[in-house]
């Protein structure tokens, strides 16, 4: 972000507290608060203008962008006051958002029109909860109670800072895996440390932390530890990376995809990896794993592969986490499955389109589950 846009996003964040803070002391539609609220979007609008979109995280009381605090003085404390008393940890704002929309936020943000405190995303002002609670939701697996807690916002920060070939958010999402493994060697039944899907919006959060803390239970049960053990669950964590290219409708639409959004869909695994070995710090073996998680024991799914094509037993493990959480996890399109379902079906493919061995340890895993 040039230093420009930034101090626009300021303007913009600088008239929206101060419409906020008006409208507590005169009325939501008193001239002076709606003049505000126009000066907020007028600036907004032109900082979009150089940006897609524009995220804001709260963390410890301050206001991040890009990874790095915003200055700006008593508005901004004020700001993330309101945003933390609602709950939002993540903020994110994109091109085309409305006037409308904008003080649809200030009322959030001013305490009313949120009955019950439930307030949800618009089509460009997107939410993010602070601590989403790890536990195995309704399947019986139980509550992880010493997981450590992370917000949405800040995993979403780093997540989009890899997108960015940043070191530092690589190091960030490195030493949440490192705590994962810490807790799971604590954890009679490491699997408890599932995340529940809690929304739609939370699936790439959900998702990658299950893939990650999956993959780490793999990799534990066949003795692995130390950096490999480390590299594997990075692996897991970022594995999908490459959905980040891949346009939100496609992402989410119910019901099959069409053969030019299949084509779309089938590019993730590559866009992936390549994002992820133009990225510093990020392990070789995530971006083998990224590259190589559809492709199936039997090179069956995609990308195409020459023949003979050896796998790597990080990719097939991947593959294998990613197929249960997938299943298990109810989305827009589909309910999700009972455990013992899932557990048949792996048995139906394995030594097709999963590692015959792995599939067999990882059902030991799974066994502590469904025993």
């Amino acid at each position: 972000m040039n230093e420009a846009t930034r101090q626009r996003l300021l303007g913009a964040l600088r008239s929206l507290v101060t419409a906020i803070s008006g409208a507590a002391l005169y009325a939501a539609r008193h001239p002076r608060v709606t003049l505000l609220r126009s000066e907020a979007f007028a600036e907004l609008s032109a900082a979009l203008e150089a940006e897609e979109s524009l995220s804001l995280v709260v963390i410890d009381g301050e206001i991040l962008v890009e990874g790095a605090p915003l200055d700006g003085g008593l508005f901004l404390q004020r700001l993330a006051g309101m945003l933390t008393s609602r709950g939002i940890g993540h903020l994110k704002f994109l091109r085309g958002v409305t006037e409308e929309e904008l003080a649809a936020l200030a009322s959030i943000l001013a305490g009313s029109g949120t009955a019950g405190g439930q307030f949800h995303s618009s089509p460009h002002v997107r939410f993010g909860r602070v601590e989403v609670r790890y536990s195995g939701g309704t399947d019986g697996t139980g509550h992880a109670s010493g997981l450590p807690g992370m917000e949405i916002g800040r995993f979403m920060e780093l997540y989009e800072g890899v997108v960015r070939h940043r070191r530092s958010h690589v190091t960030g999402l490195a030493d949440l895996v490192a705590g994962f493994i810490t807790v799971l060697r604590e954890q009679a039944s490491p699997l408890a440390a599932l995340a529940p899907l809690r929304a739609v919006d939370e699936y790439t959060f959900t998702h990658s932390v299950n893939v990650c803390v999956l993959n780490l239970a793999q990799a534990m049960a066949l003795g692995i530890d130390g950096p490999l053990l480390q590299e594997i669950g990075i692996a897991g964590m970022l594995h999908d990376i490459g959905k980040m290219f891949v346009p939100p409708e496609i992402l989410t639409k119910p019901g099959q995809l069409d053969d030019d959004e299949w084509a779309v869909m089938r590019r993730h695994p590559l866009m992936g990896a390549r994002c992820l070995a133009e990225t510093p710090g990020v392990p070789r073996l995530a971006v083998v794993a990224t590259f190589e998680h559809h492709l199936k024991h039997d090179l069956s799914g995609y990308p195409s592969v020459a023949a003979g094509w050896r796998q790597s037993l990080c990719s097939e493990m991947t593959t294998l986490s990613d197929f249960f959480d997938a299943l298990r996890t109810r989305r827009a399109y589909r309910d999700s499955m009972e455990l013992r379902q899932i557990a048949g079906l792996l048995l139906e493919k394995r030594g097709r389109e999963f590692h015959p061995l792995l599939t067999r340890n990882f059902l030991l895993v799974l066994s502590r589950l469904v025993a």
